[in-house]
């Protein structure tokens, strides 16, 4: 939320404090209950405030789930993106600094994760449509343009799809960062954390996609 500017509040400024602060607690109760398990009474109990407030705002559930998607989900998306954007030509750069922008948006947003598997991947995913709908232009076609580019320039096997790699990428930063307390309890080794799994899959990327010297 947005600190308030010095002094009294007007009724405006109230209004988006009120607005904010609903957004924020329909975001956690989203996080860990899912949309689904989401009730009005749930989000007004865990703000503080009462279930009439939401639906002066929001008007019902779906138009809150609306609003946090496109003013809590889509924005933290939009970050991915545009820390992403590198700009480089080497595929094994485009790809190890959009793994690096991955996880440090966890770092900041540690529900994205679990919500990406939970509300986008599952076919009752209640955010699936609206990020189907909002998301493809803004990271995975521009990423697999630049891959295209790359292979075009001989600087890509001429095997891998470019836009297929946009799937493995995800699959290698955001599935691992949601299943980290499998893996990590699976292992029982604390060694290999969220550090631990960045540099592994640096090391990964560099020896599928940095070029060979044949000599």
């Amino acid at each position: 939320m947005k600190p308030r500017r010095p002094g009294r509040p007007n009724r405006d400024d109230a209004a988006r404090d009120t607005r904010e602060q609903l957004l924020d607690a329909g975001l956690a109760s989203c996080v860990e209950q899912g949309i689904a398990g989401t009730t009005l009474r749930d989000v007004a109990k865990r703000a503080g405030l009462t279930p009439a407030l939401l639906h002066y705002y929001f008007a019902d559930k779906s138009g809150l789930v609306e609003a946090v998607a496109s003013e809590r989900v889509l924005p933290v998306i939009d970050a991915l993106g545009s820390d992403s954007q590198s700009g480089g030509q080497d595929p094994a750069t485009i790809a190890i600094d959009f793994v690096d922008s991955v996880f440090a948006l966890v770092e900041r947003f540690p529900w994205l994760p679990g919500l990406w598997v939970r509300e986008v991947l599952a076919s009752s995913g209640g955010l699936r449509q609206f990020l189907l709908q909002h998301v493809a232009e803004r990271i995975p076609r521009p990423l697999a343009r630049q891959f295209a580019a790359a292979q075009q320039a001989g600087r890509l096997a001429a095997d891998i799809e470019p836009r297929l790699l946009v799937v493995s990428l995800i699959g290698l930063s955001l599935f691992p960062l949601a299943a980290a307390p499998l893996w990590q309890g699976a292992f029982n080794d604390p060694a290999l954390g969220r550090e631990r799994l960045r540099q592994h899959t640096h090391a990964l990327l560099r020896a599928a996609l940095e070029p060979r010297d044949e000599n």
